[in-house]
């Protein structure tokens, strides 16, 4: 009796078995490659599952990820089952993960001093007729992972919401946090209220458990860390 082959699609599988809901339910670090694939390109062929069929793909490449970053459109579409709209899909996610690993290797500002805040700070609110200020969000080893702008004011003063300023830290992951603004009257030294929303913020800080390690004011002439100065 010739022996009937059956090929099951992907939702017909065990729920665990199934690369999206395994990626939900045990996270995307437990997906093999072939498995990542097939949820790039969604279904197979009618003689293989997209998992199979992503399998055969990386078997052409010698299961090498690299390799396979080297396949254009015209390449994959080779494949039964691949379509330009499938290879594209591919080919992108492969251009991302390239460009994510370049994205890594970029050096963070780490900050000794508070010269390295005024080095960073200062390209961005050198020469404005306005007051800005801004945030620098750090890890645990006191690297730069973020600069975010939190307000822009007028000539004379711009307001700061503290919660603002720790929900942008909290969203980020922050180990701690330095704030900056700029003086655009070239006047180095703080002002009532700028020594009020550094103790405000030094306050919220200690309850967040993410320290600010100093406030920098800016001018063309220079910069005053509320650090240095011994205020915080």
């Amino acid at each position: 009796m010739e022996e009937i082959k059956q090929s099951f699609g992907i939702k017909s599988w065990a729920e665990d078995d199934r690369p999206r809901e395994k990626l939900i339910g045990k996270g995307r670090q437990v997906l093999t490659d072939a498995e990542l694939i097939a949820i790039l390109i969604g279904s197979g062929n009618r003689d293989e599952t997209a998992v199979e069929l992503s399998k055969k793909i990386l078997a052409s490449t010698g299961n090498n990820l690299n390799e396979l970053g080297k396949l254009s459109i015209s390449d994959l579409t080779k494949f039964k089952g691949i379509g330009e709209a499938k290879a594209i899909s591919i080919v992108a996610a492969l251009e991302l993960g390239r460009r994510r690993r370049e994205t890594e290797t970029v050096k963070r500002d780490k900050i000794t001093c508070s010269k390295d805040v005024f080095d960073i700070m200062k390209p961005i609110m050198l020469d404005l007729p306005h007051e800005e200020f801004w945030l620098l969000i750090l890890n645990r080893s006191n690297a730069v992972i973020k600069k975010e702008l939190i307000s822009r004011g007028g000539v004379a003063g711009t307001v700061v919401d503290t919660k603002i300023i720790f929900k942008t830290a909290v969203e980020n992951l922050a180990s701690s946090i330095i704030i900056s603004h700029n003086h655009p009257s070239g006047n180095l030294n703080p002002s009532d209220a700028d020594i009020k929303i550094t103790k405000n913020i030094k306050e919220a800080g200690k309850i967040m458990d993410i320290p600010l390690f100093d406030h920098l004011i800016i001018t063309d002439k220079g910069y005053y860390s509320f650090n240095d100065e011994g205020i915080l």
